[in-house]
């Protein structure tokens, strides 16, 4: 089964959201703290609940599986997981309601002498059983709630195991703090899982910025690769490129051509076709943009986009390839 990447990025954005208000929630209950409205909030069966999104989009995702499948019986634990979560942390919410709201109302009602009567001492013993039973309910739910969380943070892990994909592994180091926090071994861990080396990870990571033209980030994911195994010629010619691109959307035409250059010199691979129909585009453009008659710079553009051309993919519609 093929999960979309932007997919799974929507299902690590409302996971990371559940693991810390829910959290926050038992944490807040343990100080005696919390408060029916923050745990309706996010214990809920409506969109405005991140828990019940997640729910729903692993439902809409796995629901039509075959859980003896055996390439997708991860996806199918995943999803029983989340909605074992679901449900433990919704007998937390009911539970909980019993013991903040109706509680309160029978001991005020019992201090009034409302019990006076055998008929409604029969009831109020009656209540005293709910109530009673209500509390051992809740911390019943709420530590199988704890333990789901886990378990279902544990599934998704291996969900993404062998998941080559740039784009969640920019999500992930976007989020890092949070990953960091919830995941035994933070950002890098989860992507050793997916890539088989964390500085794999990080290079996936910046093709994808790349492609998606944040030069920026992508440098910045560059030097994170560098840091982890030290340089190499992938990376070196991934830095001209993106460095290049920078250069070439702030106004700085003289460092687009010397970097694109340095790309150039670098050999670029057939896979990075879809770069050089970018940089080509940018080149020929710097005859228009350069102000102040830098002849120069415009010449060494012309000169390399000319050098640039017969990197260009045999069709523009093929999309950008990827490099790592």
């Amino acid at each position: 089964m093929h999960v979309a990447r932007s997919v799974l990025v929507d299902t690590l954005r409302e996971y990371l959201e559940v693991h810390e208000r829910l959290t926050v929630l038992f944490a807040r209950f343990r100080a005696g703290d919390l408060d029916f409205d923050s745990v309706r909030e996010l214990c809920d069966d409506g969109p405005d609940s991140p828990l019940f999104r997640l729910k729903e989009r692993c439902h809409a995702l796995f629901r039509d599986i075959d859980p003896t499948d055996a390439p997708v019986r991860r996806e199918a634990l995943f999803d029983l997981a989340v909605g074992s979560l679901f449900h433990e942390a919704m007998k937390f919410r009911e539970n909980f309601y019993q013991q903040v709201v109706y509680a309160p109302k029978v001991r005020a009602l019992r201090e009034a002498g409302a019990d006076g009567a055998d008929e409604d001492r029969e009831l109020f013993r009656e209540f005293e059983k709910i109530q009673h039973a209500a509390e051992e309910r809740m911390g019943e739910a709420l530590h199988e709630t704890e333990a789901l969380l886990a378990l279902a943070g544990e599934q998704l892990v291996v969900l993404l195991r062998g998941r080559r994909d740039g784009l969640v592994a920019r999500y992930l180091i976007e989020q890092a703090p949070r990953v960091d926090a919830i995941f035994a071994g933070g950002v890098d861990a989860l992507l050793t899982s997916m890539f088989g080396a964390a500085r794999d990870g990080w290079v996936a990571a910046a093709v994808s910025y790349i492609e998606s033209a944040h030069f920026r980030h992508a440098l910045r994911a560059i030097e994170a690769a560098r840091a982890k195994s030290g340089a190499s010629e992938v990376l070196d010619r991934l830095a001209h490129y993106a460095d290049g691109m920078r250069a070439f959307l702030v106004g700085d035409y003289a460092c687009t051509v010397d970097r694109l250059g340095e790309w150039v010199d670098a050999a670029p691979e057939p896979s990075e076709a879809g770069y050089a129909l970018l940089a080509h585009s940018a080149l020929s453009r710097i005859g228009n943009l350069v102000k102040d008659g830098d002849d120069t710079v415009v010449a060494r553009a012309v000169a390399l986009a000319e050098r640039v051309a017969p990197l260009l993919p045999q069709t523009a519609a093929g999309g950008m390839p990827r490099v790592a």
